[in-house]
């Protein structure tokens, strides 16, 4: 069978090849997963046998009434954004959102800048519609945040469109300053310029505190703002997320949606809506744990010589073994096969993600020790 260029264009993400083998052998401690490793909160896990008789049902395109009315009160509170429901969209997950979103926005050609390194899904999202995605190099130097002035270089006045923001950062874990963001929302005002902004780690933050730049002045008319209920409610699962942004754009988004997925799941919303009325404690819960791990990982792989930059937001870390080896994914493998580690190869998120490995900490936090323990033999074996 003949398929598209399209197709054979997309990279093959190695990440899915790794944990595949993790899996399948059990004395491997994998730190790749990107994805909580707590359990549904037990008022959800109820609520759920709740409402399963009720979920057979297809929801509207835009999304269930309810939860986009609380979504937006959620947005208002916590977000500083103050956005009708009718500019909001459910969505299956945010990366179907940023998928909706590009499908409005971008035609063949047009420019959409990106950080490099960043989640693996942009650029072949980007690719998918024939966009040109280019590459803004975030450097550890800068904490891994975005450097304004590199930007405005690649600002390309006739075929730029739009600039991608991840923050909480994966895989640095960065969390963007507001004083970067304001200067960011100059630079898409100036050349009227879309904003993809991914926050779907927003409540994953350790001493930092999180901007939503949808909120800055005169940004309204510019930014599509991505979330999640993946991260802060461990519902990857359930495939629910959500973009709030300019009336056009969501309307646009919604009519694309009925030739996507239709509707994300009924039952995801109804649970996500419930999830929306619970305490701040079942979050600030897992917060403690993962910040418990990270200055646990950050400590160890830094003394192992693995530099670490201590990351702010999300649950990852980013080391540099570019003094061990040639290539990440080379690393990578072989600490899977001999060392019994999964990481992901840091040039999965990107060409500036070569030398270093991501480390996911939403493991137990003993394995995490297991797995700093044998990281170490495994390194002194390589440097011997």
């Amino acid at each position: 069978m003949d398929l598209s260029e399209r197709e054979y264009s997309l990279p093959d993400a190695v990440i899915g090849k790794l944990l595949r083998i993790a899996v399948e052998d059990k004395n491997i401690i994998s730190l790749g997963p990107g994805e909580p490793d707590f359990d549904l909160p037990k008022p959800l896990i109820s609520y759920a046998q709740e409402c399963l008789p009720q979920s057979n049902h297809y929801s509207p395109p835009g999304g269930r009434e309810e939860l986009r009315e609380a979504l937006a009160k959620k947005l208002k509170k916590d977000n500083k954004m103050h956005v009708a429901p009718d500019n909001i969209i459910v969505t299956t997950g945010s990366q179907e959102a940023l998928l909706l979103a590009t499908a409005c926005t971008l035609d063949v050609s047009d420019q959409v800048i990106i950080p490099n390194p960043s989640f693996l899904g942009y650029l072949p999202t980007f690719e998918l519609f024939n966009a040109f995605p280019v590459g803004l190099q975030l450097k550890p130097e800068d904490n891994w945040h975005v450097n304004p002035d590199a930007l405005k270089k690649l600002v390309n006045k006739k075929k730029t469109k739009a600039i991608l923001l991840n923050s909480p950062g994966n895989p640095t874990g960065n969390v963007l300053p507001k004083k970067i963001l304001e200067e960011v929302a100059d630079i898409a005002i100036d050349n009227d310029l879309h904003i993809y902004s991914d926050e779907a780690y927003e409540k994953l933050i350790y001493g930092k505190k999180h901007y939503s730049i949808g909120a800055f002045n005169g940004m309204n008319k510019h930014v599509v703002t991505l979330q999640t209920f993946s991260k802060s409610y461990a519902m990857c699962g359930f495939r629910v997320g959500y973009a709030a942004g300019p009336a056009p754009l969501i309307e646009a988004m919604k009519k694309t949606h009925i030739y996507t997925t239709l509707a994300a799941p009924t039952i995801s919303q109804m649970i996500a809506t419930k999830a929306l009325s619970l305490p701040p404690s079942h979050i600030t819960k897992m917060v403690t744990e993962y910040d418990r791990r990270r200055k646990m990982i950050v400590k160890g792989l830094n003394s192992i010589g693995l530099e670490t930059i201590t990351p702010h937001g999300a649950f990852y870390t980013l080391s540099d073994i570019s003094h061990l080896a040639d290539s990440s994914h080379a690393f990578a493998f072989s600490l899977l096969q001999k060392g019994k580690v999964a990481t992901v190869p840091g040039v999965e998120f990107g060409t500036h993600g070569e030398g270093y490995i991501r480390c996911s900490y939403a493991t137990d936090y003993k394995l995490i020790e297991q797995a700093l323990g044998r990281i170490e033999r495994f390194v002194k074996k390589v440097e011997s």
